[in-house]
């Protein structure tokens, strides 16, 4: 296997699971896959679909202060070319009470709609094609 088909896990910190489920499970759609408590200390949750090439992992480890995403370019960006799809994605964000917020850098402005999560980290829903697919 090489790493152009690894499935892929993009995991980080935060001090409130319970704060970031709504923004990526009713916000951007994603299953709760797994949760988990006291694992070496650790208790976390892994979001995603099931059956894509990559998932969420978010850790919480008691005493220890994870802190807030440092810049606001620290980004997820999720590519959806179809002006239905896309809207349908800004629309689902908003119910779920998610405001889109000014992005720092001004092209994802144009390209689409940012949001912030509790966390301060950033996802981008983009109404383009991913570039080099």
């Amino acid at each position: 296997m090489s790493l152009g088909t690894a499935h892929l896990r993009v995991a980080r910190p935060t001090n409130d699971l319970d704060a970031l489920l709504p923004f990526y499970r009713d916000g951007l759609g994603f299953e709760l896959l797994f949760r988990f408590g006291e694992h070496e200390g650790f208790d976390g949750l892994m979001l995603g679909h099931k059956g894509s090439g990559y998932h969420l992992e978010f850790t919480r480890k008691k005493d220890h202060d994870a802190g807030r995403a440092p810049t606001q370019d620290n980004l997820l960006v999720f590519y959806l070319p179809d002006g239905d799809e896309y809207r349908a994605a800004v629309a689902r964000m908003e119910g779920a009470g998610m405001a889109a917020v000014a992005s720092f850098n001004p092209y994802w402005d144009r390209c689409g709609k940012t949001f912030e999560d509790p966390d301060g980290y950033r996802v981008v829903l983009a109404n383009s094609k991913a570039p080099f697919v």
